[in-house]
């Protein structure tokens, strides 16, 4: 069983940056597919990125293309979530995920069947 450990929220003004971590163990980390979630309040949890095994490959919301950048170290089984000229509108809990099978892609929030605790990120105007 993976546990799946967020780090790096915070409250921040609107253009600021953040960089979230997610500290993987318990499994072979290279071996799945990561991603990230968040969920405002009211809302429905919504897919922001995600990253393939390597890292070569990365998927993204619309809503933050350009501005987020999902990354991993395979050496640390760590997974970043880089948030620059952040927005009100990226206000969230956001939570980091492991792909539900290993050695497949994973590009949905269905492709994901584990979860971290969440870690609360607001941005003020």
């Amino acid at each position: 069983q993976v546990q799946l450990v967020e780090s790096g929220g915070g409250l921040v003004q609107a253009g600021d940056s953040l960089r979230l971590s997610c500290a993987a163990s318990g499994r072979t980390f290279s071996s799945y597919a990561m991603g990230w979630s968040r969920q405002a309040p009211g809302k429905e949890r919504e897919f922001v990125a995600a990253i393939s095994r390597s890292g070569s490959s990365t998927y993204y919301a619309d809503s933050v293309k350009g501005r987020f950048t999902i990354s991993r170290d395979n050496a640390k089984n760590t997974v970043y979530l880089q948030m620059n000229s952040l927005k009100p509108e990226d206000t969230a809990v956001y939570y980091c995920a492991s792909a539900r099978v290993p050695f497949r892609g994973a590009t949905t929030l269905a492709d994901f069947g584990s979860w971290g605790q969440g870690t609360q990120v607001s941005v003020s105007s």
